[in-house]
């Protein structure tokens, strides 16, 4: 490679992961990984682009992320940790590099309703913090593709740089999902306390009627409870 080659691959190195920096402030998980994804495809050009968060409570690494539409999937795809490669890259936090035939690694765990599975090259990296594992990428290529050192270096580069905007995203979300929780309960009990006091029933009664609304009016047992709460407002105020 001629010297004038050599930087320009460099600058280009240099503007990804600058835009890794740049990316670092976002704090919503699922905005933070779809952008993780348009870049790691401008790095490999790859036909597919999986992100795999972990969760650490189950110790198993869940799909949050996809450069192809998998809305269907995405949360519902899930390794151990040490299953297939993707579980063996978050457990030795090393890379794998596949250029044919990645289905036939003997690591390679197979999702029927995942199209990619039937990919020919596998390049994989672990996404990791201070703390250690967080999450992987995995690049697929449909035809046989030889991954360049520089693709490999890059991307493992992306997978260190995002670790720690990952894992406060993470710590976001999961805040964020408590204190909902923590509101719904609020809601539930309300709507509970007006049932128990209009129909002179206990609590275990009361929750009862709020699920089988919910199972006729096939309504969330939330929307349900605000329902409830509504209507003896507007009684009271009549």
């Amino acid at each position: 490679m001629k010297k004038e080659d050599k930087v320009s691959e460099l600058k280009k190195e240099l503007s990804f992961l600058y835009k890794i920096t740049q990316d670092l402030h976002k704090l919503e998980i699922s905005e933070l990984l779809q952008e993780i994804v348009k870049i790691a495809d401008q790095v490999t050009r790859a036909d597919s682009c999986l992100i795999y968060v972990l969760d650490q409570e189950k110790n198993e690494l869940v799909l949050r992320a996809s450069k192809n539409p998998h809305s269907h999937l995405l949360k519902k795809i899930k390794m151990k940790m040490g299953e297939g490669i993707t579980g063996w890259v978050a457990k030795e936090k090393k890379p794998v590099a596949i250029g044919s035939g990645a289905s036939k690694d003997t690591r390679f765990k197979y999702f029927r309703n995942l199209p990619e599975d039937k990919f020919e090259a596998f390049l994989s990296v672990p996404v990791l913090n201070k703390k250690g594992v967080c999450g992987v990428i995995n690049v697929q290529h449909k035809k046989a593709h030889k991954h360049t050192a520089t693709e490999i270096n890059l991307l493992s580069a992306i997978g260190k740089l995002a670790g720690t905007a990952v894992e406060n995203a993470l710590l976001i979300e999961e805040s964020l999902s408590l204190r909902e929780t923590l509101e719904m309960r609020k809601v539930l009990d309300k709507a509970k306390g007006i049932l128990m006091k209009n129909n002179r029933i206990n609590e275990n009664e009361a929750y009862r009627r709020l699920r089988q609304e919910s199972m006729n009016s096939r309504k969330s047992i939330g929307e349900i409870a605000e329902a409830i709460i509504l209507a003896e407002r507007m009684k009271l105020g009549a």
